[in-house]
């Protein structure tokens, strides 16, 4: 599987971006994708997932009513709108991919948000 992330970039606090990820070399549908985040001297962390049919979406405590994960099975893409975006969001932040039940062993290369206060 190849991820292919993309939509980062500067933004003010109080801003928005839409990150997306592009997958390919395995049947889009068959996985469950996740964004995850990682901040200068921070573990990496799970901010979102989506099920292989987009129901029950679940967010880490710190993104919950400001983000939200999507797909679209069609275009073999996963979303993530963020909204309402804080300086702590500053992170570089990788899709992920797992087969049901699995361990997310497909990532993307990453992209840069930068929110300023």
């Amino acid at each position: 599987v190849q991820l292919q992330a993309s939509g980062g970039g500067l933004v003010q606090a109080g801003g928005s971006l839409r990150l997306s990820c592009v997958a390919s070399g395995l049947t889009f549908s068959s996985l469950e994708m996740g964004w995850f985040r990682q901040a200068p001297g921070k573990e990496r962390e799970l901010v979102a997932a989506i099920s292989r049919s987009g129901d029950n979406p679940g967010y880490a405590d710190s993104v919950k009513g400001r983000f939200t994960i999507s797909r679209d099975n069609a275009k073999n893409t996963v979303y993530l709108q963020m909204n309402s975006l804080k300086p702590e969001d500053t992170a570089v932040y990788y899709c992920a991919a797992r087969m049901v039940r699995g361990s997310y062993n497909y990532w993307g290369q990453g992209t840069q948000v930068t929110v300023s206060s």
